[in-house]
């Protein structure tokens, strides 16, 4: 298998499987004298990990990292960051059923039509299991960030939509983001998607989800004008995370109910020479660089793929069959993507200020 690489100067590579014994990453081009510890990458792992509510999947994983190499002495040494998280509650025999069947809506089918093999335990490599490394990246990823720039650059996500309730944007406050186990924005809704999820959850079915990230105090230059546009590159990091299914920049597919005048964010400077933009309908990227507004996009997550509900499928003999997925999953898997998000965004961002620093200065 191949491609399991992101970024070009800040790379890292993950490893592992779902309900292997271990899974973990890589991370390459990472600067020397950063300060690092696993602390400092636990905090936002901890923020992913399953079995934190009833709304997301009962897979008890402390999720504890362990730097195995390119730190010494609480600092980064320029070589490659090595990080391993130990799989400790994998029960494989959930899946021992279905080993033979492929699951409607998941990697199980085309992985055995490319392969010809496949891991059945929770998906193997195709499993969102795989997601807590991202995390892990994105956690240095800030770090460096940090270190190359004097601005203070804030990365944060909401889910704005639980299937087919949305938010009131009137109520949005990014307080009651790290309030809630739902990385909710609007406090007023939240009991409605309680006895909304508990419902789909008791008909053993799921749902999507919308989420929404921001980058705040982003500089201006970083994206290329025509490959590698800063846009591009975040949405292609976010259409390689699980279940990931659409992703807006900026106004996104809303700009087509509008006209030009209306789409385009006016420029005006004030008395300090200050750039001041009218909106930020563009997400804060034009031309696929950044502009210096805030970095603005959507994510469009799927329901999740394993459920209870018996569905039609067929098995590798190819055969016609049904099948039902027990086990441990998220009845919303969108509701555990928010710090999955919020680090790829990281990554892109840490990538593209070393390329506009090795480029421009």
């Amino acid at each position: 298998m191949s491609s399991n690489t992101f970024g070009k100067l800040f790379r890292f590579t993950t490893w592992g499987e779902s309900h292997g014994p271990a899974i973990g990453c890589v991370i390459d081009g990472c600067p020397p004298n950063i300060q690092l510890n696993e602390k400092d990458i636990q905090k936002f792992l901890d923020k992913r990990k399953p079995g934190t509510s009833k709304f997301v999947t009962q897979r008890k994983e402390d999720d504890k990292v362990i730097i195995l190499s390119g730190v010494f002495n609480g600092k980064t040494t320029g070589t490659p960051i090595s990080l391993i998280i130990w799989n400790k509650d994998q029960r494989s025999k959930d899946y021992g059923d279905i080993k033979s069947k492929f699951r409607p809506g998941h990697a199980d089918l085309t992985y055995f039509l490319k392969y010809q093999n496949r891991d059945y335990r929770g998906g193997g490599r195709s499993s969102a299991r795989e997601t807590a490394c991202r995390v892990a990246a994105g956690a240095i990823a800030r770090k460096v960030i940090k270190h190359l720039t004097k601005k203070d650059i804030l990365i944060h996500g909401a889910v704005i939509q639980v299937g087919e309730i949305a938010i009131n944007p009137r109520n949005f406050d990014w307080k009651n983001t790290n309030k809630n186990p739902f990385f909710c924005p609007d406090k007023k809704i939240i009991p409605i998607w309680e006895e909304y999820l508990d419902a789909i959850r008791k008909k053993g079915l799921s749902v999507g989800a919308k989420i929404f990230v921001e980058a705040k105090n982003v500089p201006t230059g970083l994206g290329e004008p025509v490959y590698s546009k800063l846009d591009s590159d975040l949405a292609s990091a976010m259409i390689s995370i699980n279940a990931v299914k659409g992703v807006e920049i900026g106004l996104g597919n809303n700009s087509v109910d509008i006209t030009g005048a209306e789409n385009s964010d006016e420029l005006r400077v004030n008395k300090n020479k200050k750039i001041i933009f009218s909106s930020n309908n563009s997400g804060g990227i034009l031309g696929g660089i950044s502009s210096g507004q805030d970095i603005q996009l959507s994510v469009a997550i799927k329901p999740t793929s394993s459920i209870l509900k018996s569905q039609k499928t067929i098995n590798d003999k190819y055969k016609n069959t049904n099948i039902s997925t027990r086990g441990r999953h998220d009845p919303c898997v969108g509701i555990r993507a928010v710090p999955i998000v919020e680090a790829m965004t990281a990554c892109v961002l840490a990538d593209h200020l070393m390329r506009n620093k090795a480029q421009c200065g």
